[in-house]
């Protein structure tokens, strides 16, 4: 719809709430300018439905956060031995049973049902964290986290500020492997009409993250596609972005 050249304007929405990871500052700001409504960004899943949520109307708003738990349910952020963790450190984002939005079980699959629990606390197998409001933020699926030098970076932060750069129309951002850390910060970057690829700009995209987060979530390696690969729901698919990485990898050993 943004993309579009007649957004309408005859509308009478009073509420807007979205799903899935945060839509980024710029988006969001979008929506409330064209709409005149905030846009409660909320969380959940499939095994565990609405836990989390956004409501301009109770409470402030933190663009790119998941909001608070939603009033009956008790979620934490939790270590992997299933302790609560501090104020600021990423964890596993857990939700106490019994809880009647829980999934009774995987059908037929007992061992992958019983992965999911640390004792009553059901994992979502996100990790996120909270901040000193109460305001929990998310990081990623446990399996998009970027192991680096000893850092655990969460792909979400790096993919929004770098959507904060006016050349950047869509990223995702991944970790490849890198014999020295480990793993390093990979951004595939689609770029807005009439920008041109150059190497200035991407040194600049870098300064612009270093700028705004840690020194060790700049990406290293950016690479400019023409489009992203996503699912029907409009998330971007990272494990095939590590699939394209790895091809790349593939092709020049061939080559040596």
């Amino acid at each position: 719809m943004r993309q579009s050249k007649d957004v309408p304007t005859n509308h009478h929405m009073v509420s807007i709430g979205s799903g899935g990871e945060s839509l980024g500052d710029k988006l969001l700001e979008w929506g409330k300018k064209v709409f005149n409504v905030t846009i409660n960004e909320f969380y959940g899943q499939t095994e565990a439905n609405l836990l989390v949520g956004n409501c301009s109307v109770v409470m402030p708003v933190k663009n790119g956060s998941m909001g608070k738990p939603i009033p009956g349910h008790i979620v934490e952020i939790l270590d992997d031995a299933g302790n609560k963790v501090p104020q600021g450190t990423i964890g596993n984002i857990a939700l106490k049973t019994p809880d009647p939005v829980v999934f009774l079980r995987y059908w037929n699959n007992e061992k992958a049902t019983q992965k999911k629990y640390i004792g009553q606390w059901l994992l979502t197998g996100d990790l996120g964290k909270v901040d000193n409001d109460g305001y929990m933020w998310y990081v990623g699926r446990d399996d998009d986290i970027i192991n680096s030098s000893g850092y655990r970076i969460g792909p979400s932060e790096i993919e929004h500020c770098l959507l904060r750069h006016d050349s950047v129309a869509m990223c995702g951002v991944v970790g490849v492997p890198d014999e020295i850390r480990g793993e390093i910060v990979k951004a595939y970057i689609v770029l807005k009409e009439n920008v041109q690829v150059s190497e200035a700009l991407r040194v600049e995209i870098q300064d612009h993250v270093k700028t705004n987060l840690a020194a060790y979530e700049y990406p290293r390696q950016i690479e400019f596609i023409s489009s992203l690969p996503m699912t029907t729901t409009g998330k971007i698919i990272r494990k095939e972005l590590r699939r394209m990485h790895q091809q790349q990898l593939d092709e020049q050993k061939r080559n040596k």
